[in-house]
């Protein structure tokens, strides 16, 4: 089993110094991104092994290529998010620092089965999200918000679409195939899983957790408004126009990747609880 191998760990770093670089290189990481998928992947890929390489790269590969797809004519909606397509630390560690907290527990405890399933389902969660929101931009209808259906504008926080809710789950259900895929040996019997049980697990609580962050969006997220655009938006101080954007609705602290951090922490709670109420 992977545990504290000093050859591991240092092969490790230097396949996540290689991928952060080549993220830098190509735009998907800002400098401070990379720094922390850098850390993030050594922690993964040294501790898990390729396993757990394999998992943060079907979450990371995808969702860089939908945020470069059809970048031109997404370019109005994303005026509307505090970050652009570049990941900076924050974004990084919101979508995968539960991950890398289940790989160390992994390498404590290698005979249990919840550091796998808690970052697969974290990763299920990040994954939903992101095609949510890459794809769910192109919808030709106007979202509806997830806490009324009143239509609002593309871009909005908590703002959901068929399209939306679609890609999240194919988002999700990505995730859990390649986490079934790569289940330790044994452990869909020993786990009292069978193998598409496992996948409906990660997928629910990817699904789920996807949820949350539009409810958590629609309600406790800060939101800003810009009185020369007349928009509402996440960026602060100033909008994408250069306006400096007011206080509207939200907790101050709660941006973007709070939410997301939460959106991830949920995704394993409820995975965890579907666990207990199916083996109860």
């Amino acid at each position: 089993m992977p545990g504290f191998n000093l050859y591991q760990i240092a092969g490790g770093a230097l396949l996540a110094l290689i991928l952060a670089s080549l993220a830098y290189a190509v735009r998907a990481l800002s400098i401070s991104g990379s720094v922390a998928a850098f850390c993030l992947g050594t922690i993964l890929f040294g501790l898990g092994g390729l396993s757990w390489a394999a998992l943060l790269l079907a979450f990371f590969i995808p969702s860089s290529l939908l945020s470069f797809l059809f970048k031109q004519r997404k370019s109005k909606t994303e005026e509307s998010y505090q970050k652009g397509s570049r990941r900076d630390a924050w974004q990084v560690l919101a979508n995968g620092g539960i991950a890398g907290v289940a790989a160390i527990a992994h390498t404590i405890s290698p005979g249990s089965l919840l550091p796998w399933l808690a970052a697969s389902a974290a990763l299920a969660a990040a994954s939903a999200d992101t095609w949510a929101t890459e794809l769910g931009a192109l919808s030709r209808k106007e979202p509806r918000l997830i806490t009324s259906g009143k239509k609002v504008s593309r871009g909005t926080s908590g703002g959901i679409s068929i399209e939306g809710e679609g890609a999240a789950l194919a988002g999700a259900l990505t995730i859990a195939i390649v986490s079934a895929l790569l289940l330790p040996e044994g452990a869909g019997a020993s786990g009292g899983f069978s193998y598409p049980g496992w996948i409906l697990l990660v997928t629910a609580g990817g699904f789920i957790g996807c949820q949350v962050d539009s409810l958590f969006g629609a309600t406790l997220q800060v939101i800003y408004y810009c009185p020369v655009c007349r928009k509402e938006t996440e960026k602060h101080p100033l909008h994408s126009c250069g306006t400096e954007t007011i206080y509207k609705q939200g907790i101050r602290w709660m941006n973007n990747d709070w939410v997301n951090l939460f959106c991830t922490a949920s995704a394993v709670l409820i995975a965890s609880l579907l666990v207990f109420v199916t083996l109860a």
